[in-house]
């Protein structure tokens, strides 16, 4: 009988959750491993210390099993969606931690979630599985049944819930599920009544999972650099047709490989330098993408296990999927590269590639991509240190930015261009710093996995998937230049962001998009929750010339700064939020320094304004959110 004696120890308090009674919390001080002075304090405003559901909160949070609805909020009292709920739970199991939804190929967040409970006996009738509708406490306890089962939770005693006056309310279907959780004493509501009908919140899930799962050790043991859909719950990375793992000079060597979930050349827990090699990745199958994706399963060249390996001069192809060109992997595990020629034909196949801790750092290199989903300089789960020095770096695929970051990632005197991609993306508490850089990118109006949802250049966001911390996104461009073929210029949504610019050259050829866009999203990629999801920006424009529309929605905050000869000509808008979601403050402030001036093209509406500087009305009027006008 698996897991059966902790089970029954800590879910009884779990399941007073679903009750809804303030006795809940007294269990749950008493309860061990959830000491809230223990976690990590949580971002959210609307979840406190004092809160019954406070520490499971801040566990489930820190697990990566349940986000917040914004950079602030929790929203505790909300009701979840029943593709949610699966979505949670195929978090837990073991090696599934979400969707990278910008690898989605343009299906919806939650379809490998969904197909992983098809799969697993959890969800039996797709054809009428409303993902967006509020899922029931009843449909809550079919789907944990299930998952129990699915993970040999043995469950032997069925109530015959003669102690609960709706019973009589609790559907065939899901009869079975409910005698057997509150046979076990999983689930008992409030001693009278199971409400099988009500919608289940979000501080409840939080409750039951981490109390539930935890418990019968089905998850919490996973590492942050888990794979997600499809994963591996361990380090995966197939075989290596040419391994070196000892302390190495090596020059003008070939390393080719045609087998499936197999390097050319893998470097593992040794010293090495590499010098005029080539290395062929012609052909192999790779068995899994995210084994790909985050450690490096199929990539021509991996370095791992904490080796440190030098490359000039050197040639690398690769024409398989996951077919990563340098690929380093894991704490301690560093790549210098140079004066090297890097080229990647397949999907899922980035020219440098950092994961799990590690650190790449390359210099003069030229790298061409041409799948989808293959930036050019490209990190994944676990993210890393990635410092680039000069060079072309060019993708050619959709969903190939030039650079996305998981990363900490610094790109100098350089040459980036995405030719049917956004040129830059940003996911979560990552950043992207450009030095004297040359940037470019050409996102497709139809292609592109989230173009339905905007056509940008620069992106930065939180995709929810696991995949990025949730935190401050950084981007900050120092020179150079800035040029995007179509769309906006810049997208924020579901994400805290700072933006710097100074002194760079940004050019705009689409005259009908935006200069900035600062919204929430619909939420049908996972970004959030709709109405909920908005974006809080900082930017910061120093000696800095800029010229376009921005536009900030009523469910995010804008907080803009011309400083230091700065130049805007444009304008700054509130608009109401696509979702109708509830209305945030300060929606858009902004900040004009004693030597700095905007010129208006157009009517503005802003929350508020601090001018040190120079206002251009153009004939045109700034209406606070006060009500006063401002014009000439």
């Amino acid at each position: 009988m698996l897991y059966k004696k902790n089970l029954l120890t800590v879910l009884i308090a779990a399941s007073l959750a679903l009750s809804g009674t303030g006795s809940f919390s007294v269990l749950a001080a008493e309860t061990e491993g959830q000491n809230a002075e223990e976690i990590a304090a949580l971002p959210f405003t609307d979840v406190t210390s004092d809160d019954w559901y406070y520490s499971y909160v801040s566990e489930a949070y820190s697990l990566g099993i349940i986000n917040g609805t914004s950079e602030d909020t929790f929203s505790p009292e909300s009701s979840l969606t029943g593709a949610e709920f699966l979505t949670m739970l195929y978090r837990t199991d073991s090696g599934n931690a979400g969707d990278d939804s910008e690898a989605a190929d343009s299906e919806s967040w939650y379809t490998a979630a969904v197909e992983w409970a098809e799969q697993s006996s959890i969800l039996t009738d797709v054809s009428s599985f409303d993902p967006d509708a509020a899922i029931s406490r009843e449909e809550m306890m079919v789907f944990l049944y299930r998952y129990l089962q699915y993970k040999n939770v043995e469950l032997e005693t069925a109530s015959e819930l003669s102690a609960y006056t709706d019973s009589s309310e609790i559907s065939e279907d899901a009869l079975e599920a409910v005698q057997m959780l509150v046979g076990e004493g999983i689930i008992e509501g409030d001693g009278t009544t199971l409400r099988p009908a009500d919608d289940l919140s979000r501080a409840e899930t939080a409750a039951i999972l981490v109390r539930a799962l935890e418990a019968t050790g089905i998850m919490g043991n996973t590492p942050p650099d888990a794979p997600g859909t499809g994963g591996s719950d361990e380090v995966t990375q197939g075989t290596s047709a040419n391994t070196i793992d000892t302390d190495s000079e090596i020059s003008g060597e070939m390393y080719t490989s045609t087998g499936d979930d197999e390097n050319a050349l893998r470097i593992t827990g040794a010293e090495v330098t590499l010098d005029g090699i080539t290395v062929d990745k012609s052909a192999g199958e790779s068995s899994n993408t995210e084994d790909g994706d985050f450690y490096g399963m199929n990539a021509a060249l991996l370095a791992t296990d904490g080796a440190n390996v030098t490359i000039t001069d050197s040639e690398v192809s690769s024409s398989a999927q996951n077919g990563n060109g340098i690929f380093s992997y894991g704490e301690g595990t560093s790549v210098t590269v140079s004066d090297t020629v890097i080229t990647t034909t397949a999907d899922n196949s980035g020219g440098i590639q950092t994961t799990g801790g590690a650190s790449m750092t390359a210099s003069d290199l030229t790298v061409d991509t041409s799948g989808s989903s293959s930036a050019a300089i490209r990190s994944d789960r676990g993210g890393g240190t990635v410092t680039v020095d000069g060079g072309t770096y060019t993708s050619n695929g959709y969903n190939s930015p030039a650079v996305y970051s998981t990363a900490d990632i610094t790109v100098s005197n350089a040459e980036l261009t995405a030719n049917n991609s956004e040129a830059l993306v940003i996911e979560g508490h990552n950043s992207i710093t450009l030095n004297d850089c040359d940037v470019s990118g050409n996102m497709s109006d139809t292609e592109g996995a989230s173009s339905d949802e905007n056509v940008h250049n620069v992106m930065i966001y939180q995709s929810m998937s696991g995949d990025a911390e949730v935190g401050t996104s950084t981007f900050t461009m120092n020179g150079g230049s800035l040029l995007s073929h179509n769309g906006d210029v810049f997208y924020i949504t579901n994400t805290h962001a700072v933006v710097t610019l100074s002194g760079v050259e940004i050019t705009n050829e689409d005259d009908e998009s935006y200069l900035m866009r600062v919204t929430g999203n619909s939420a049908s990629r996972g970004w959030g929750q709709a109405g909920a999801n908005g974006a809080q920006a900082e930017v910061t424009a120093d000696a800095q010339t800029l010229e376009g529309d921005i536009v900030v929605d009523t469910i995010s905050n804008l907080d803009f700064s011309l400083t230091n000869g700065s130049d805007f000509t444009g304008t700054i808008n509130i608009i109401d939020n696509e979702q109708d979601g509830e209305a945030v403050s300060d929606n858009a402030v902004v900040y004009i320094s004693e030597d700095s001036t905007w010129t208006l093209t157009g009517d503005c509406t802003l929350t508020s304004i601090e001018n040190d500087g120079t206002i251009d009305f153009n004939g045109y009027t700034i209406t606070l959110a006060d009500g006063t006008e401002l014009s000439e």
